[in-house]
This record gives structure tokens, sequence and C-alpha cells, in this order.
């Protein structure tokens, strides 16, 4: 693609500026699998150390690239990074002090000569903070003063002046995702991870833990082994939950459901209340982890298709009972 200036007389179609930024962002693919790879790694390998060695992440950035670092550093923080951003033009008054000797420096600059960016320089020297430079120019003085460049160059931006930083910045946020995205990857991010700084939101929900959702306490359905089939039945219709638990020290000894007591009457019909919950309680019911997500006890429940899940701690405790219609509430599916 022509480094020339498009003319508006040219007429690019909508569909046009997004195959431009596409194609940049293909360029930027081939080139972290080619001549970018080590560049790539080396700074995972430097951003790793700032959590072992107590450094901190700084991104910054002015115009349309510090949008893209403010983005970035928030990615970062999303996936287990802690990140800060820095707006340049406010570092040299004054917010130069959030930067601490030995941080590791993320700066953003197409041109890699932006005024703000390299009146940096001289501090962070002093400092000795590590410099990672994303631009579009390995000879620019920022690239230069850098201990790590990373290329975000493209062709040609969407605009049809080829002025208005687009396609730019769509490759500098797509390697700034990628560099968290690898640095999750590094750290054995899980999703278990993911939810604790997640708690809001569709995400939170999607990520909400069995824990938080299940019934326990005075709601928590439970009776002991020699418990008679009256009182087993008044306990299941008081809590509501179609089930009781069968506890034995506050371990779990069995279940009974509203399945088990249908059963119990078409088999013994009046001689069915004569019975106790050890008669009839399933001893091997299903159990899930309060640290389980739900979105993992609803795809067990529908699968074994169940409406309840005991929930257990390692000791074989119970802890709660949690029940589909809960998760129901959750819009997981």
């Amino acid at each position: 693609m022509s480094n020339e200036a498009i003319s508006p007389s040219d007429l690019l179609s909508p569909s046009e500026f997004v195959r431009i930024e596409a194609a940049a962002l293909t360029e930027l693919a081939l080139r972290l699998d080619g001549v970018m790879a080590a560049p790539f790694t080396q700074a995972i390998d430097l951003l790793l150390q700032s959590a072992t060695n107590q450094r901190r992440i700084i991104v910054t950035g002015i115009g349309k690239s510090g949008i893209i670092a403010r983005k970035i550093a928030a990615t970062l923080r999303s996936t287990g990074t802690p990140a800060h951003f820095l707006h340049a033009a406010e570092a040299v008054h004054g917010d130069l002090g959030m930067i601490a000797s030995g941080d590791i420096v993320l700066a953003l600059s197409y041109s890699g000569e932006t005024e703000e960016l390299l009146r940096l320089l001289p501090t962070l020297k002093r400092l000795g903070s590590s410099l990672i430079t994303i631009s579009g120019c390995s000879t620019s003085s920022l690239a230069q003063a850098s201990e790590i460049f990373l290329d975000a160059s493209v062709s040609v931006e969407a605009c049809s002046l080829n002025l208005a930083p687009t396609a730019s910045t769509t490759v500098m946020l797509a390697l700034g995702d990628a560099l968290a995205l690898e640095l999750s990857r590094r750290r054995g991010w899980r999703a278990e991870d993911f939810a604790d700084l997640h708690p809001g939101g569709r995400i939170g929900k999607r990520l909400s833990r069995v824990r938080e959702l299940m019934h326990t306490g005075d709601a928590l359905p439970q009776v002991v082994a020699s418990t008679p089939m009256p009182q087993v039945i008044y306990e299941m219709s008081r809590k509501k939950l179609g089930m009781t638990t069968v506890l034995e020290d506050g371990l779990l000894a069995g279940m009974i459901s509203d399945g088990d007591l249908r059963r119990l009457l078409e088999r013994d019909g009046p001689l069915a209340l004569e019975h106790t919950a050890a008669d009839i309680m399933n001893r091997t019911p299903l159990t899930i982890s309060g640290s389980a997500l739900a979105s993992s006890a609803i795809a067990l429940m529908e699968e074994k298709k169940i409406t309840s899940l005991i929930v257990t701690a390692g000791t074989g405790h119970v802890e709660g009972v949690v029940h589909l219609h809960d998760l129901w509430t959750l819009e997981l599916t």
C-alpha cells in the first residue's frame, strides 16, 4: 500500500477504512512472528519483573496515543498486571512524582518525537527507569533512548488524507493488548483471578462464585439421619429448595430431594411416613466447592438434570446449597 496521501476525491468507503486498519494489523502480526518476536519477548520478560522486583509499570503518552496508553494501562490492570497511566503533559507539572526509582515506563508516540515525552527522558535516566517505546519510527529520539523498541508502524492511515491517527492507533492498541494478554498467560492468570477483579456488571455476573449465591445458615435445609419423615417433609417445605441435606456433626451424610419423596410414596404409599431420613437419602450426592464459578455450577446441574448442588469445604463440612433458580437470575446462558 502506497505511503502517498489519499485524495478525498477517492471517496473511500467505510468498509475500505476498516480494511486498511485490518491490513495494518496483519502487518503487525507478521512482524510479531518475525523481526519483532525477540523485542516483544524481551518486553514481556522485563514487564514480568515488575511484580517480582516490586517495580511498577507506568504507561504514558499524549493526544490519541495517550488515549491508547490509558486503555493499555486499564487492560494490564484488568488482566492482573498492576499498571498506572501517566499523562505526559501533566508529568512535567508535578505528576512525575508518580514514577519511582526503577519503575518500568511504557511510552507511546507514533512519531517518537513528542516533545512532552522527550522532556521526561532525563528524569527517567536519573531514576534508573527502564523504557519500552511503542512507536512507528525506529530512528526517532524516543526509540533510540529506549531499552526496547516495539514497531507500531503502518503503511498508511485509514484517513483519506493520511493524517488522522487511525490505523496507527489501532496497531498500538492491538500491540498493547498482546502485551497484556501474554503477561497474563505467562503469570498463569485464571478465570477465577479475573473474577476477583470484575465484581460488577455482566462480566461480574458471569464470573460470580458459588459461595456468593448459596443458601446458608437458617436458609440451609438440614436434618439428621434419624429424623422422621414428617419432619423431613416439613423442613423441605419450609426452606423451599426442593431438597434437604442430611448432616451428622456438620458433615454431609446424604441428601433427600423431592424426587426421592415421590418415589418413596409410589413405593410405600401410607407407610412412607414411617421411614427416617437415613432410609431414603442419597448417600453420594453431587457437591461443589464454594470457590467454583457459578457458570461451572449451572453447567453441572444442566448436565445432570438436577436443581440443587450441595456446597462443601475440603473437610467435608457443608457450607450451603446453591439452587438452579439462583443461577438463572445471573443470565449466564
